[in-house]
């Protein structure tokens, strides 16, 4: 490796994490400020989980994750009093490193944008982004006790046009295709909003992959290609390289950085932020973000810090 990429320390922003798990449980504020003191995390997004997993009456044994048994799921508004009860009982100066984004509401329903103008409303300030939002999410759309959620639907217009007006980012969690496709088969649920709202900035969990997707096809040979596209046709669209991108998009199986992804990233150096996809639990925070390491040392280091840390905090209305 060039010396040029050697090793460097850097601090992160975590811009993509769930304080409660999917049965709206958690470590703990103090368990995350603790990890995030303990592993150079300045800042974090932090949100809830919009869904709540069911422990059916025909189910032996509670599941552990929402994938765990055949039971569904449904739409859980209660996880954003959770994330603001334990954001404003800490001391400003804790508060401060922490950005809660409100996600508690059913994107097929368009009472949902007068719902979140209501929390908004509650909590003045409080609340500095939109999302996760689930739309197609693997096994999880298939669960959810209702019907099939889209990123491009009316309901949705509603939320993305209430974003823009409060300039709040939205965290969009869109699938790009199927477990089984070759093809970016659900491409225009995400392109359609980016395209209609260009005042809404969004971020795009996970450039659509998910590990379920991976474990059916290795690798989407048209995923860089179409975010290079996108990329440029779209100045609101960011990307979140939480974990399912790092392999087998930026690294590969011998931990080279690829650099083709290098590139992209060079092209579009404010575009890309680093998230762990915690889910209520962190004591592996760290690990999670110092697993970009590798790939942040092989790009120039002001874009490389840009990534860590720069690119989520400039996305949000404080900064801006």
């Amino acid at each position: 490796m060039p010396l040029a990429a050697q090793a460097r320390d850097y601090a992160y922003s975590d811009a993509h994490l769930h304080y409660v798990d999917f049965f709206q449980e958690t470590q703990g504020m103090q368990a995350l400020l603790k990890a995030m003191a303990d592993n150079r995390i300045e800042q974090a997004m932090i949100s809830g989980i919009p869904v709540a997993k069911k422990w059916h009456e025909d189910e032996p044994k509670r599941p552990r994750y929402y994938a765990g048994d055949d039971a569904g799921a449904y739409w859980y508004s209660a996880t954003d009093v959770l994330v603001a009860a334990a954001v404003k009982q800490l001391p400003v100066e804790q508060r401060r490193r922490l950005h809660p984004f409100l996600s508690g509401f059913n994107p097929n329903d368009k009472n949902s944008a007068a719902h979140i103008q209501r929390m908004l409303d509650l909590d003045p300030g409080l609340w500095q982004g939109i999302g996760e939002v689930f739309t197609r999410h693997d096994d999880l759309t298939a669960l959810i006790d209702d019907d099939t959620p889209r990123a491009n639907n009316e309901a949705m217009a509603k939320v993305y046009r209430l974003a823009a007006e409060r300039d709040l980012p939205v965290m969009l969690h869109s699938n790009i295709t199927s477990k089984r496709e070759r093809n970016p088969l659900y491409l225009a649920e995400i392109e359609e909003p980016l395209s209609e709202h260009p005042q809404t900035r969004f971020i795009w969990a996970h450039a659509g992959t998910s590990a379920e997707i991976h474990r059916h096809q290795e690798r989407l040979a048209f995923l860089l290609p179409t975010l290079e596209r996108l990329l440029q046709a779209y100045p609101n669209l960011y990307i979140d390289l939480s974990w399912s991108l790092l392999t087998p998009y930026l690294m590969d199986e011998q931990g080279m950085p690829s650099q083709e992804w290098l590139q992209l990233v060079q092209r579009f150096p404010e575009r890309f932020m680093l998230g762990s996809d915690g889910v209520g639990r962190f004591d592996k925070l760290g690990q999670e973000l110092r697993s970009f390491d590798g790939f942040l040392d092989a790009l120039p280091v002001e874009v490389a810090r840009k990534v860590a840390r720069d690119n989520f905090l400039a996305i949000l209305p404080d900064s801006r």
